[in-house]
């Protein structure tokens, strides 16, 4: 299998993004118990964020932590390969999960980046802020050039 990466081998990929109400790490299997509370309190919710409608994830009857886990791994190893970036959103200075982004190659462009985010619909009001600063941090920080990510 051919590998190709989203970002240029030369490009250090941000490990973090801090923000006041939240901050971003690489999601990992460290996440797992947080992660699928996170989402499966929320389905109805992440269904109706931008960009989500039409989407088979998540799915509406939830899954197991295990396959959850198996999912995170996936992430983690797409990260490691530099073909997709998947970041959990976490409360600052604590590790609970609120939310999450992803950044990958356009399903139907591969020369574009599709970028997808959700929050918890506890945090819904964070859905905003998230995004602006998403938007921000790959416009200023990543080489990435045409960027899709549903407007908030």
């Amino acid at each position: 299998m051919t590998i190709n990466p989203l970002v240029p081998a030369e490009f250090t990929v941000p490990r973090t993004l801090l923000a006041q109400d939240f901050r971003l790490e690489p999601l990992g299997e460290q996440h797992n118990a947080s992660d699928h509370a996170a989402w499966t309190s929320s389905i109805e919710h992440i269904r109706a964020t931008p960009g989500w409608a039409g989407r088979s994830w998540p799915p509406s009857g939830g899954m197991p932590p295990e396959q959850n886990l198996a999912d995170l791994r996936r992430h983690a190893a797409d990260f490691a390969n530099r073909t997709g970036f998947a970041y959990t959103v976490l409360e600052p200075g604590r590790d609970e999960v609120i939310g999450c982004v992803y950044i990958c190659r356009d399903r139907t462009d591969p020369s574009v980046a599709s970028v997808s985010s959700w929050v918890r619909a506890d945090r819904a009001e964070l859905d905003a802020p998230l995004h602006h600063a998403v938007s921000t941090w790959l416009a200023t920080v990543w080489p990435l050039g045409e960027v899709r990510y549903a407007p908030r």
